[in-house]
């Protein structure tokens, strides 16, 4: 009789374990779901800066962007003071402007090509790229309503 009451207790334990482990995996998952949905910049590669920017490679003196709304690029290291300054500046707007542009990261660091393509010499630098027009390059943590002048009148032409 008390064996099978351990028993019982066991089971009961075990699968109320069991549902804790799976309500904890269920929040994890929602978690990193909302992080996606949240986190509107987007880190550049090369690779990928070929395919949703310019394939420098194969058309190395013509510019023609690939993407289907404006962007701005954002040229930017890990141990810059203004670069983490700008970054959550430039999070807002891309969740502000999420359906209207881009907002892109390059790492200088990992991306030595893609800074020397551009001529990075000083850091956060800003590639704002219109639709059908040449790209124009600005230098500096700007404020935010700098940007948003920017954005609404460089990219957007309102």
């Amino acid at each position: 009789m008390i064996r099978n009451l351990w028993i019982l207790t066991a089971f009961v334990f075990l699968a109320a374990c069991s549902s804790e482990t799976k309500k904890t995996e269920e929040k994890e998952q929602n978690i990193e779901n909302n992080k996606e949905v949240s986190m509107k910049t987007i880190q550049l590669t090369k690779a990928e800066f070929t395919k949703k920017i310019v394939d420098y490679e194969k058309n190395p003196s013509t510019w023609n962007y690939l993407g289907d709304k404006p962007a701005i690029v954002d040229f930017y290291a890990d141990w810059c003071g203004p670069c983490k300054a700008i970054a959550p500046v430039l999070e807002e707007l891309a969740k502000e402007y999420s359906s209207e542009i881009y907002i892109y990261k390059v790492n200088t660091e990992s991306e030595p090509e893609l800074s020397a393509l551009f001529g990075i010499r000083s850091i956060p630098s800003l590639l704002f790229i219109p639709m059908g027009e040449n790209p124009q390059m600005l230098q500096g943590a700007l404020p935010k309503n700098e940007l948003k002048r920017v954005i609404d009148e460089v990219l957007l032409k309102k």
